[in-house]
């Protein structure tokens, strides 16, 4: 299980691959490194539709796993895939300062001859 958090960029509508097998890919921006990484994604089946309450621009956590498969095209030649297969999205919560506490009034200072030195 691998986690990445970032913007969401782009939601691509859901495309039905074949009459049993469905995929809607997304993209987010991962801004932790000096240079901005767009990282595409995919939900697979009935998780297509996890991408439905986000907004662009939107910070979320995406929950992942790396699948890779080997294919051999018709001239025999052998390519292989990498996919980011996602199957849990959660919103960022909006880090807020948290409430000044009561802060006790300060302590009388005395004289420079009240110094225990």
């Amino acid at each position: 299980m691998f986690q990445l958090k970032g913007k969401l960029k782009d939601i691509k509508e859901t495309q039905k691959i074949t009459d049993t097998f469905q995929k809607r890919e997304f993209v987010i921006t991962d801004d932790s490194s000096q240079y901005p990484q767009h990282i595409l994604f995919q939900l697979t089946q009935d998780r297509c539709t996890l991408i439905d309450g986000y907004q662009m621009g939107s910070e979320i956590t995406v929950n992942f796993n790396l699948r890779g498969r080997e294919w051999t095209s018709p001239q025999g030649d052998i390519r292989f895939f990498n996919t980011l297969e996602a199957w849990r999205l959660e919103a960022v919560a909006a880090v807020s300062a948290p409430a000044p506490a009561d802060i006790p009034p300060a302590m009388e200072t005395g004289s420079a001859d009240d110094l225990p030195f």
